[in-house]
Order: structure tokens, then C-alpha cells, then sequence
């Protein structure tokens, strides 16, 4: 037993983690309420003796938080980057790194929306890596990441796949959680 395996087992959190540890993965996670699911994430994967990177806005980038981020896998996220897209430097840096795992918000926000961000699909797509689907249940103290979606290329049918997915899954604030 690890330490973070020992924080979640103190906390009540079960850990639940069945797909492959892939070399290129997206790690999709929702529900998204709450700035605990970063730590509960965080302690999740470590507790299986996993790690990945994730995308948050730059913004909380900022000294000392971003040098702490930067060590543990921190991607900064500028927004209306005019120079290049998101997706298209995801695309570049997957193909590039021999290992590279990312977990990514689709809702992209801790605030109740029912638009979801499509952005880590078409970098899946591309960059031909899969989505591994992971939750944090609040109600059940459950972090799972038992499935792997592999990208059409259909948006709207992906999108629509994978919000089913999480709807029955209950965020630490659960009026500000959507699948719709």
C-alpha cells in the first residue's frame, strides 16, 4: 500500500482501475464540481501506481501552485492562444513524447453546463489515442476508470456516447452536473 492508496482508504474512497496502463491515453474525467476532484484524481491514480498529466487554465499557474503542478504532470491551458490550437499542440506533443497520459475535464468548468467541450476528442482522434472514461462518485466515494472509448471522428455521436456513460455518477456538488 502506497501513501495515497492509505489517504483514500482513511477518506472511505474506493479505487477502481481495470483498463491497460496505455503509453498514449486520454483520461476523460466527470463529474467536474468541485477542486477536490483534482486531489481525488491526484491520489487515485497514484494509488495504483499510475501517473498522469492534466490540463488546467494557466492562470493557476502562478508561483509557488505552478511549480508544483509543472512537477506532477501540470499542462497550462491559454486560452484564445492565437498562434496555434489547443488540439492541434495536443496532436504534436502526443506524436512527439513516447509516453504521454492526460486527464482532461470535458465540462471544463466546476459550474453546471450542459456544453462539454469536444476538444479532448478530436485530440484522441488525431493523435489516434484512446479515452479512458474515469469518474469520481461522491455519493458511492467511488474512482473508477473501468472503460475505454476509442473515437469515431463523429462528434456529436461521441459526445453523446460518452455523457450517457456518466450520467448515473454524482459529482461533490451534484446541481452542478449535467450529462444532457
Amino acid at each position: 500500500m502506497n501513501l495515497a492508496h492509505g489517504i483514500l482508504r482513511w477518506l472511505g474512497w474506493k479505487v477502481e482501475v481495470s483498463v491497460p496502463d496505455f503509453p498514449k491515453a486520454i483520461i476523460c474525467v466527470a463529474p467536474h464540481t468541485s477542486n477536490w476532484d483534482f486531489i481525488i484524481g491526484e491520489l487515485a491514480i497514484r494509488s495504483v501506481g499510475r501517473k498522469a498529466g492534466f490540463m488546467m487554465k494557466s492562470s493557476w499557474f502562478f508561483f509557488p501552485l505552478g511549480c508544483l503542478f509543472r512537477a506532477i504532470g501540470g499542462i497550462p491551458v491559454v486560452r484564445q492562444n492565437k498562434k496555434q490550437s489547443l488540439v492541434e499542440a495536443m496532436v504534436v506533443r502526443f506524436r512527439d513524447e513516447e509516453r504521454l497520459v492526460v486527464a482532461i475535464t470535458p465540462e471544463g468548468t466546476r459550474k453546471r453546463t450542459s456544453s462539454w467541450h469536444t476538444g479532448f476528442l478530436r485530440i484522441a482522434y488525431e493523435a489516434d489515442v484512446p479515452i479512458c472514461l474515469a469518474v469520481i462518485d461522491f455519493r458511492m466515494k467511488r474512482a473508477m476508470i473501468n472503460e475505454v472509448f476509442e473515437p469515431s471522428g463523429n462528434l456529436d455521436a461521441d459526445m453523446r456516447a460518452i455523457k450517457r456513460y456518466y450520467a448515473p455518477f454524482t459529482g461533490r456538488h451534484p446541481e452542478n452536473f449535467t450529462a444532457e
